[in-house]
């Protein structure tokens, strides 16, 4: 029977990338009424970034309107290039504890060249179609860092939570811990109790109603309590002063975002091979975990609202918008998986509410700057505290660690454990190396090559005693192979014909490939005939290429094992004597 061959779908060109999301949209109709259902999810939208992207970037250390002028720059440009219908883009709590490092290191300018080196990075992955590949990085592995990094998140808002007044800033988690313990006599129960007042609220306003979103009512709350009782305690305003035409603004700047030269930023930073050569690795880290966290993002929203993303064209957008936004003061994007999934629950329909929440935030900044300098800063803790909490996931974390296999458990703990202690990219690459030795592990168990008795149900004809049939089962992939061929290492009682059936191989590389070439070549030596059965079009593909063929009396190929059998009998038929003329 003729094998049907199944083939992938071609991907679109690259011209049909950009915007894709928008495209589809159109084609399909866009009516008044998804207008207005955008307008109502990008207002709920833009209200709940508006307090989270101040205190995202107060975390890493810059600013607050650095974390506005990512959600306006990236909210825009990202939904209208993208491949997701409903993905928010903006700052994220899962790039603080990449940031934060960056900041203390290489000051403003390199926090935002290094963001845009990300851009380009991602832009290159959206070019070379990488969007797909990151559904291979194992589940383990995102568990594990995503709970790092929401448990770095949450104990580094012990500070402005306490009111503590540390006298350095360490780049590393364990040493800022360290500091905070050394300034643990600066505490202030003024901010404490800001901070647990706007906990509560956050906590539980959701249980008593969905409608309002939370931080809308739990920060103004907690600025007039403070305002009301006369409350000593750091606020935006108190904290953050900008110069601008030699003037001292405190908080936010009444301006939308602007034009700038990212290297010039603050200290400035020198723009040659040496700078970028130094923030390079801090590029590859913010670019994975932005495309990880981005398709993740878009994942969810396809779940929520039954659609399709395109990941390809979602990494271009993303790049675009990691390169856009330090040129505008804005620091690294990627897609909100709380913020998309806010939208998707108020009724979007289309990229175009993402960019009506950036709106949002960017009339906020133009109307309401001189009001948002009161939020207290104890408050925003308390908000990015319960940004973590949620990030983390402990109730699936310890699921996960109740129900999985072992190995799959040491991996979790390994990814957990070094993005605490270290950081996202140490754990990154030692989960997946772990992980790629479990899968070797798992696969030499699972590839096998078993001798095929009488009562095998394959076995459905004689086979001379002096024939035996092997049987393969399992990908000959690299970990797999080696312990699947060794079965032909010592065989018993030395046949003259050994039949290696090979229908249940789908696929060889070119570890199985030297396997069997080795085995293969220890049968010849032994003087064994090697007949090979029904080989599938990617083994056989593979010994083509390599010039493994038929040799008369040394290896025999044969479509199915009733032929084999047949090729088998005919080697073994003894010579016909030529009678005399």
């Amino acid at each position: 029977m003729a094998r049907t061959r199944y083939r992938h779908p071609q991907p679109p060109p690259l011209s049909r990338l950009p915007a894709a999301a928008v495209r589809a949209v159109l084609s399909e109709g866009y009516t008044a009424d998804d207008l207005r259902h955008d307008v109502l999810a990008g207002l709920v939208v833009g209200i709940v970034a508006l307090p989270l992207s101040m205190a995202l970037a107060i975390a890493v250390g810059v600013p607050p309107q650095h974390g506005l002028y990512t959600a306006i720059v990236a909210g825009i440009a990202v939904p209208l290039l993208g491949g997701s219908r409903f993905q928010v883009t903006g700052p994220t709590a899962a790039f603080i504890v990449i940031l934060a490092p960056i900041y203390v290191r290489h000051g403003m300018a390199g926090l935002l060249v290094a963001g845009g080196m990300a851009g380009v990075l991602l832009l290159a992955m959206g070019l070379f179609r990488l969007g797909r590949l990151i559904q291979f990085i194992p589940h383990p592995v995102t568990t594990g860092f995503t709970a790092g990094i929401g448990t770095v998140i949450g104990v580094l808002q012990l500070k402005d939570l306490l009111g503590l007044r540390p006298t350095r800033t360490p780049d590393h988690f364990a040493e800022r811990v360290w500091s905070f313990i050394q300034a643990r006599h600066t505490a202030n129960m003024s901010e404490l109790s800001i901070g647990i007042a706007t906990l509560a609220m956050l906590a539980l306003l959701p249980r008593v109603t969905k409608r309002v979103p939370a931080p809308l009512v739990a920060l103004p709350v907690a600025a007039l309590l403070a305002w009301a009782v006369h409350l000593d305690v750091a606020t935006i305003g108190s904290r953050f002063v900008t110069l601008i035409d030699g003037e001292q603004v405190h908080g936010i700047p009444q301006l939308p975002p602007l034009p700038i030269l990212p290297w010039h930023v603050g200290a400035g930073l020198p723009l040659r091979l040496a700078t970028l050569r130094a923030l390079f690795p801090a590029a590859i880290a913010i670019a994975l975990l932005g495309a990880i966290e981005s398709l993740l993002s878009a994942v969810v929203a396809d779940a929520m609202a039954g659609t399709k993303h395109d990941p390809d064209s979602e990494l271009l957008a993303l790049g675009v918008g990691n390169i856009l936004c330090p040129f505008f003061g804005g620091i690294a994007c990627t897609g909100a998986i709380a913020r998309t999934a806010t939208g998707v629950r108020y009724g979007s329909r289309s990229p175009f509410a993402s960019v009506i929440h950036a709106v949002v935030v960017l009339v906020a900044v133009l109307l309401l700057a001189p009001l948002i300098s009161y939020l207290p800063m104890a408050a925003l803790a308390a908000l990015l505290m319960m940004v973590a909490w949620n990030m983390s996931e402990a109730r699936h974390f310890f699921h996960v660690l109740r129900v999985a296999p072992k190995s799959d458990v040491a991996v979790l703990l390994a990814c957990y454990a070094l993005t605490v202690v270290f950081d996202m990219v140490v754990a990154v690459t030692a989960g997946m190396i772990l992980a790629a030795f479990l899968f070797m592990r798992r696969m030499a168990e699972v590839a096998s090559v078993q001798l095929v008795d009488e009562q095998h149900p394959h076995l459905k004809l004689k086979l001379p005693k002096q024939v035996i049939l092997y049987e393969v089962n399992g990908p000959l992939f690299f970990g797999a192979a080696e312990a699947a061929m060794d079965a032909f290492k010592a065989i018993g009682a030395r046949p003259k014909v050994l039949i290696l059936y090979l229908a249940a191989v789908p696929a060889m590389d070119v570890t199985g490939l030297v396997a069997l070439e080795s085995a293969l070549l220890r049968l010849k030596q032994q003087g064994v005939l090697c007949i090979i059965a029904g080989l599938r079009p990617q083994p056989a593909a593979v010994l083509a290429k390599a010039g493994v063929k038929a040799e008369p009396g040394r290896l025999q190929i044969a479509e199915t094992l009733d032929e084999a059998a047949a090729q088998a009998q005919a080697h073994l038929a003894p010579p016909r004597k030529t009678l005399p003329v």
